[in-house]
């Protein structure tokens, strides 16, 4: 638990707050200024006035998003105000950004007056793509929703109403999927008449729910015709003519439960005398209506989903607002319509039931997820929820006509996956070429789990034909401790394997004059890993991926006493495609030449340019050194001088300089200015270093300080497809090597 300290030094260290605002375009020079503000400014303004659609083109609009509040119900401290609601809404922009890359301005009004809010909001549509109402309390919200919908052109969406109601469709669809019940049969009982429960109910009916099948309940009981009080237009939909007036009473039979008012509502004799396989979304924050252990131990065939992260299928809004206003705002949509919402509903129900990747369940000090009774809905850290739920989104305004820019739905995936990252961008280039010819890969780690996981997402995704190496009976064994499928996968127990004989003679051919016996060639073929390297030696797979529990020498020396070398290439050389945001960069050597001679050097460079192409990258290589063209010259930078001489002679297509040092190398209006005669005019992507040391070092500055993410390593210049897995890879990263290799076996 954290601390009221924790979070008061969290939220005033530093800049106070938690956004700031940061300039998108440079403003370093008088020309920038000018083009920024006046008179450059001119321009853009004058074709929004000729086109007012053009407002998307050259402002941040469609990618801007107001979080408007009054703070009249903030989660869990009610009423407090405009001002005390505050952090929350900076909180609500931080998720924003963070999960979808949407700016956010949120706006704190001092009014409790629902028309002054709504005209606040219509004001200030020429600014914002769309509007996300939050905190606003009851009745007022669903008013001032449906108003502003009818008034406005941009999407408006009351997040504590649908955000709420859409995460807990999701569980809901899949709960019953698991169940094999029929959504049109089931009692559901709300505990909450509310803006979420009031939602919840309507896009509950909306995917199936019978109307005459709710009971709600709110703090005066379950709302029936006749009780005494009058019900608001919002409620009143929800009244029944019924008998039942306690919540105790609904719950006796009711298949589902939906909580979203107070903690401790629900009684263990409650959850009882629910009918079987009974359905529990306790939602009240921070304590639910029952606790999950209360609830597991009143019924052990019960399905429970709470508002918290400390227990199963937590239902956060976090998995729908960010994604919904990403698809929205990327067609220009004029509203965010009940078709959207059920889009993202069933998008979220069907990749929950995808494999989940290691990073997400790391992130959750869990070993994996897997779609069951336990886990209905995907957590907020899968990136993928970006491209499934925007991209169902998306799809959906356009098929209800409320898209104003149509988009192809393939390429605007492909643009989402690159907002989470320019690095998935490079492996699903990689991964698309590794598909259309996937090849045999041998994984000699047959013990390790993350090796098993990976070989069933390449298995199942086409990358390849993975064979596991070790004792067929070990491996199932611990696949299904682990639940890991390991369908279509070959299991080859090498022990056994009637090529042991030929391999180790095969073995004792190439290395008898260097020391090896036969008897020890027969022994090093019991190694997974030697088994592995003479498999692909002789033909039997394509490629091999090692070294995930091993040491790095205990696989790159078998490689290099085994597969024979690319003709012309005298030296292996070992390279990381190292990854930002929005660029890549190929750092080499790193991980094998301590200290390479300039005809080396010259090698490592053309190896690199061949890896740089296979990424779908156009190679502009730096010759790095301490030196800029002769200003320092030493023999350490005459080498590298010399290494590019002679890749420029055996290449003289290649675009290549050097000797440079490496902000040389990446500022071109820098180079241009002092080296007007450098043939490298762009910002270098292919970096070569002089020798290991600075190559190493400098990966791995660039990966731990400056966030950068490192694909590899990847090994160039053997003949056949062999690399070399570092031990700290997770599974995603290991598939990403698999490609790799199923890239290089191809050529």
């Amino acid at each position: 638990m954290i601390t009221k300290q924790q979070a008061l030094d969290y939220h005033s260290r530093g800049k106070p707050g938690k956004v700031e605002v940061n300039s998108t375009k440079p403003c370093r020079t008088q020309l920038d200024l000018s083009l920024a503000y006046t008179p450059g400014v001119a321009e853009p303004c004058m074709e929004i006035h000729r086109n007012p659609g053009d407002v998307y083109k050259y402002t941040a609009k469609g990618n801007l998003v107001a979080v408007v509040s009054n703070g009249t119900a903030v989660l869990g401290l009610g009423n407090i105000g405009a001002a005390a609601g505050k952090p929350v809404m900076e909180g609500k922009g931080v998720l924003f950004k963070r999960f979808a890359d949407i700016d956010v301005f949120d706006i704190e009004l001092e009014t409790e007056d629902p028309d002054e809010i709504i005209k606040c909001c219509q004001l200030l549509e020429p600014t914002f793509g769309g509007i996300n109402l939050e905190d606003i309390k009851g009745p007022e919200c669903f008013y001032i929703e449906e108003t502003l919908r009818k008034t406005m052109n941009i999407p408006v969406f009351h997040d504590d109403q649908h955000g709420t109601a859409i995460i807990s469709a999701a569980a809901l669809i899949n709960a019953l999927d698991l169940l094999e019940k029929d959504i049109g049969n089931i009692r559901v009982v709300f505990s909450g008449a509310g803006a979420a429960g009031i939602a919840c109910a309507k896009l509950y009916c909306s995917l199936g729910v019978k109307h005459e099948n709710i009971l709600m309940v709110d703090s005066k009981g379950v709302m029936y015709e006749g009780r005494g009080d009058k019900f608001n237009k919002y409620k009143q939909e929800f009244v029944r003519e019924t008998q039942t007036h306690t919540l105790a009473e609904a719950m006796k039979d009711a298949d589902v439960f939906v909580g979203v008012s107070v903690k401790d509502i629900v009684t263990k004799k409650m959850v009882k005398s629910m009918a079987k396989d009974p359905i529990i979304f306790a939602m009240a924050n921070p304590d639910p209506e029952i606790t999950y252990p209360d609830a597991v131990d009143a019924r052990s065939d019960v399905i429970i989903a709470t508002g918290r992260s400390d227990y199963p299928n937590q239902v956060n809004n976090v998995l729908g607002f960010p994604f919904i206003f990403r698809g929205a705002l990327d067609v220009h949509a004029t509203a965010i319509n009940e078709e959207m919402k059920i889009a993202a509903v069933n998008a979220l129900a069907k990749l929950a039931k995808q494999d989940v990747p290691e990073q997400v369940a790391k992130a959750y000090g869990v070993d994996h997820f897997k779609f069951g009774r336990e886990y209905l809905i995907p957590k907020p850290f899968d990136h993928r929820i970006l491209v499934w739920e925007a991209a169902a989104v998306a799809q959906a305004a356009m098929e209800t006509g409320v898209a104003q820019r149509p988009v192809d739905i393939e390429e605007y995936k492909n643009e989402l996956a690159a907002r989470i990252g320019q690095g998935r961008n490079l492996m699903r280039v990689v991964t698309g070429k590794a598909k259309r010819n996937p090849k045999r890969i041998v994984f000699p780690e047959g013990d390790s789990t993350r090796i098993l996981r990976a070989a069933h997402i390449v298995a199942r995704e086409g990358i390849g034909h993975p064979i596991i190496l070790g004792k067929p009976d070990t491996i199932r064994a611990l696949a299904r401790e682990h639940e890991i499928d390991l369908d279509d996968i070959e299991l080859l127990d090498h022990l056994a394997s009637d090529k042991m004989e030929v391999y180790a003679n095969k073995y004792y051919e190439k290395r008898s004059r260097k020391g090896v016996t036969l008897t020890r060639a027969l022994r090093r073929m019991r190694e997974r890993t030697y088994f592995g390297i003479m498999m692909l030696e002789l033909g039997d797979c394509d490629a091999v991926l090692s070294g995930a529990t091993m040491d790095y020498p205990s696989t790159i020396l078998p490689a290099l006493e085994i597969i024979s070398l690319n003709e012309g290439i005298t030296r292996v050389s070992g390279l990381f495609a190292m990854i930002q945001k929005d660029k890549v960069y190929l750092f080499a050597d790193t991980m094998v030449n301590s200290d390479p001679t300039p005809e080396e050097l010259a090698e490592i460079a053309l190896g690199a340019a061949n890896t740089a192409h296979a990424f779908n990258l156009t190679p502009k290589i730096a010759m790095l050194s301490f030196s800029n063209f002769g200003s320092a010259r030493r023999p350490e930078s005459a080498k590298v001088a010399l290494a590019t001489e002679i890749v420029k002679r055996k290449a003289p297509n290649l675009i290549v300089d050097g000797e440079m040092q490496a902000d040389t190398a990446l500022m071109p209006e820098f180079r241009q200015k002092y080296y007007p005669f450098s043939q490298l005019k762009d910002e270098a992507n292919v970096l070569i270093f002089p020798d290991l040391n600075s190559g190493s070092i400098a990966y791995k500055l660039a990966q731990r300080l400056g966030g950068l993410q490192a694909v590899g390593p990847i090994l160039v210049g053997f003949s056949k497809a062999i690399h070399v897995l570092h031990r700290t890879l997770d599974v995603n990263e290991i598939v990403d090597m698999a490609a790799i290799a199923v890239v290089d076996a191809q050529k």
